[in-house]
């Protein structure tokens, strides 16, 4: 039986990739390195900020002190950026209101760092309420390590196998699996059904309202 829901935030909650892409575009701007469109940082993102540097910055200009001196910027814009853009998916706010009616214990599980994490949630989600929010930091490493996964479901007092893990990419259906919860993989986030059927997804969902299924 399901009891509880952890959900990742980026491209899963709210779409984020504009103040993402825009933010990090002006720190290749800065520097003269080339930009990238917005469905080329689809690609880039989920596995936290330094790895969308990384990934960003010229394959012959990934030198250690440029990568630290451009996530630092990137830290700085995006910190005053992270909501300029950013809004939830269509269907979202119906599925979190019905799911707090119905007494679901919901939490989220971000790879954004854990201070830009609560601050999207905090200006995003106040009408609704989830039990535990974290980002990546010192004491949660990203996912997929489960470790952020298991701490909620301690959290939230319910086993890892009564809970559903929602998220739209690989590195999600991965973390489900690792910490033994049913992984369910969202289209209309960042990445494609094959990602997500190749990295373990059990459920594959077009709307959010469907998750309401598991608890039919």
């Amino acid at each position: 039986m399901i009891k509880g829901i952890i959900f990742d935030l980026d491209g899963t909650l709210v779409n984020s990739i504009e103040d993402i892409a825009d933010s990090m575009n002006q720190v290749l701007s800065e520097r003269l390195f080339p930009t990238h469109d917005y469905e080329t940082y689809k690609t880039f993102v989920g596995r936290g900020v330094k790895k969308l540097v990384e990934n960003s910055i010229p394959a012959n200009s990934r030198d250690d002190k440029t990568l630290s001196e451009c996530f630092r910027r990137m830290m700085e814009i995006y910190d005053t950026n992270c909501i300029l853009k950013t809004s939830l998916y269509p269907g979202i706010a119906e599925l979190l209101s019905t799911l707090n009616s119905k007494g679901i214990k919901l939490s989220i599980f971000s790879n954004k760092a854990n201070e830009l994490t609560q601050k999207v949630v905090k200006h995003l989600f106040a009408d609704w309420k989830f039990e535990k929010t974290i980002g990546s930091g010192d004491e949660i490493p990203r996912k997929p390590n489960p470790k952020g996964a298991l701490f909620l479901s301690n959290e939230m007092n319910i086993n890892p196998d009564e809970l559903i893990f929602v998220g739209d990419s690989g590195v999600d259906m991965e973390t489900a699996n690792k910490a033994g919860m049913h992984a369910v993989g969202v289209l209309w986030g960042f990445r494609d059904m094959e990602e997500l059927l190749e990295n373990g997804a059990q459920t594959i969902l077009n709307h959010p309202m469907e998750l309401l299924k598991s608890f039919d």
